[in-house]
């Protein structure tokens, strides 16, 4: 960046804290990372993988220190055991999340008192009432980050790594609860998650981003179940939210698997979609 001033960071950036060149590496469309698993890098992630897909701290970190300045307020409306709260205090950002399973947020400050981090505000409950929520509303977020259920991929048979390591293929659900997004049929999944981004984008500040994880479902005769590409048609129809691109999120700790052999291709999913959009209005 031949403008790049002393410190760093242009004058008008209002986006972040970042300099040109580190905004440079954001840009890129993979996200490949290897994060450990075990030992004090995990940030926890033995107790963690109680939830089905535990998301790194860094990886959240990374994010956050793209769409947020120091101190800035992020909300995750479906945290689980906490991936988007333990990145915002590695980076310096405040964050509010939300889940329907106590267990999960037990997971959360169990892990903060293991790390010797301070607790971001966490709250039991259903993500529909949000707006209800006095630890939620009342305040302006500058980003929303979250990693909604992936509609009920959780509750079929599974077919991927853990029937390969386990031999079993119970479904394994994030709660039994019928509230529960991932108890959810497809259609109504992405129905109800764009009333609840809905009812959050009053919380967005103008120029704020909303950053979705999610992952497609394997293809069947019904339908293409490309859940991604579902996700940004139903949130195109939220006034005054755009969609701004995407990054995959490639994980190289998953293990490869020959699914389908020697039949038919299977892809092997070791990617996931991070959804990029941005509130054009005030």
């Amino acid at each position: 960046m031949t403008d790049e001033p002393e410190s760093g960071v242009h004058p008008k950036n209002k986006l972040n804290s970042l300099s040109g060149k580190e905004w440079l590496y954001f840009l890129a469309s993979v996200e490949g990372t290897a994060y450990p698993v075990s030992g004090p890098e995990s940030y926890g992630h033995a107790l963690r993988r109680v939830h089905p897909s535990p998301k790194p701290p860094q990886l959240m970190r990374r994010l956050m220190e793209f769409f947020t300045k120091p101190g800035g307020w992020v909300l995750d409306p479906f945290c689980g055991v906490g991936g988007t709260l333990l990145g915002a205090s590695l980076c310096g950002r405040n964050a509010v999340g939300i889940d329907l399973e106590p267990e999960f947020l037990n997971v959360y400050r169990l892990v903060c008192g293991a790390e010797g981090l301070a607790p971001q505000i966490s709250v039991e409950g259903d993500a529909r009432h949000l707006a209800e929520m006095p630890e939620v509303a009342g305040r302006q977020y500058d980003l929303i980050l979250t990693d909604p259920p992936y509609a009920g991929m959780m509750t079929r048979l599974q077919s991927g790594e853990k029937k390969k390591k386990t031999g079993l293929d119970a479904p394994t659900p994030f709660t039994q609860s019928s509230m529960d997004l991932g108890n959810l049929p497809y259609a109504e999944f992405v129905s109800v998650l764009r009333d609840i981004i809905s009812s959050a984008l009053p919380l967005l500040k103008s120029k704020g981003h909303l950053v979705v994880f999610t992952k497609d479902l394997q293809p069947t005769v019904e339908h293409h179940n490309m859940l991604h590409a579902d996700i940004v048609t139903s949130f195109r129809q939220i006034s005054g939210l755009r969609y701004r691109g995407c990054k995959i999120w490639y994980d190289k700790t998953v293990n490869l698997y020959p699914f389908g052999y020697p039949h038919a291709f299977v892809a092997n999913q070791l990617h996931q979609y991070i959804l990029i959009f941005r509130k054009e209005t005030s």
